[in-house]
């Protein structure tokens, strides 16, 4: 197992937000301003290590019946934990998430992790993982929430960048703005990825290949760039 390949995929070929379209809710909600998808990220990847570290090490002990529930009992701890550190030293991000920082239980993207990561491989590549997965969520909520905060707001993190004389456009940091900005990154990610995707032709590619008599042999398969 390759542990560098258990990092990257998350970051880009297997984004959780932008590929699996995955966390739709707190991506739309929250990537008005920068600080808010930052905090949100943060708080997202530390429970996705967290919670995948603890599942895999309780992977042989937690029953099959019940390891849903299980599951979500681990990461509503995990979660309650942040919650309080947020709430402490970061309330003006704390108050901003609001009730999407305890909707992190149930989001699709921890969830997934455990059900399909996390419960069937060891510790350390589980951690990848969910670093992985958990800096992907973090940089496409970063990549939408830039656009939207300097074209909806004239700022980026708080820094005022459009002079006075020029009106941001506030339909940016509406849920329509939302919407437009991340079709967008994930139409450019797509096109990306595609790019550098190989361009399989010849009887391989066919995907008729198996009933088809007059198949040639793997030779015919070509890879181009």
């Amino acid at each position: 197992m390759s542990y560098m390949k258990e990092f990257t995929k998350g970051l880009v070929k297997e984004n959780p937000t932008l590929v699996s379209l995955l966390g739709m809710c707190p991506t739309l909600a929250i990537t008005i301003t920068v600080q808010n998808a930052l905090g949100m990220g943060a708080a997202a990847t530390f429970v996705l290590l967290c919670s995948n570290i603890a599942i895999s090490l309780l992977k042989k002990i937690i029953p099959s019946q019940v390891r849903l529930p299980a599951y979500i009992v681990i990461i509503a701890g995990f979660v309650t934990f942040v919650g309080m550190i947020l709430q402490a030293f970061l309330p003006d991000i704390y108050d901003a998430l609001g009730i999407y920082l305890p909707l992190i239980t149930v989001n699709c993207i921890i969830l997934g992790r455990a059900e399909m990561f996390a419960s069937k491989n060891g510790v350390g590549a589980s951690a990848l993982d969910g670093l992985g997965m958990g800096l992907g969520f973090t940089l496409a909520m970063l990549a939408v929430s830039s656009v939207r905060e300097i074209i909806g707001n004239g700022s980026w993190f708080g820094i005022k960048l459009a002079p006075d004389f020029i009106q941001p456009m506030t339909i940016f940091i509406m849920p329509a703005g939302g919407f437009f900005v991340l079709g967008c990154v994930i139409a450019l990610v797509n096109r990306i990825s595609d790019r550098n995707a190989p361009v399989r032709t010849g009887c391989a590619a066919c995907p008729n290949k198996d009933g088809c008599a007059g198949c040639g042999t793997d030779s015919d398969v070509k890879e181009a760039k």
